[in-house]
């Protein structure tokens, strides 16, 4: 599914912490390849046939590698109560334009099989937790140094 957004180009050599010397300053908000973390949080997501089924709560960065590992996906609830939080691998998130949200490419009975926490729960404390996240959608690459 096309995001309409532009090719990648090298700004900067790699590994370096030299900032991009065409733009104007830090980018805090959005831009045309960026976006902050609180403007995805409570993003929609949708079902591949496009049907409204929850929101980004937040998601999970790989400390080592620092990319995003996980959403944790909100579903049901009435103002804050009944809601379940089902963390999916960020690979499965696909942005769509049209949509304004995020199409989320899993199936329903393995999201709906999939571990779950509820609202407070702490559960990516317990590493069994993750790993049975990581079992459950089939593993994810492991992070690099």
């Amino acid at each position: 599914m096309p995001t309409d957004l532009p090719n990648e180009r090298s700004i900067r050599p790699a590994g370096s912490m030299e900032l991009d010397p065409t733009s104007e300053g830090v980018a805090i908000d959005e831009t045309r390849r960026l976006i902050a973390s609180n403007k995805v949080e409570g993003t929609s997501a949708y079902g591949r046939d496009g049907e409204h089924i929850g929101t980004v709560y937040n998601f999970m960065v790989d400390k080592v590698s620092g990319q995003v590992a996980y959403a944790v996906l909100s579903f049901g609830g009435f103002l804050g109560l009944g809601e379940s939080y089902h963390p999916v691998p960020w690979r499965a998130l696909t942005y769509s334009v049209d949509l304004g949200g995020y199409i989320v490419d899993i199936d329903r009975d393995t999201l709906a099989g999939a571990p779950t926490h509820g609202p407070g729960e702490d559960p990516f404390a317990d590493p069994a937790f993750g790993e049975r996240v990581d079992g459950h959608y089939g593993g994810r690459k492991a992070p690099t140094a």
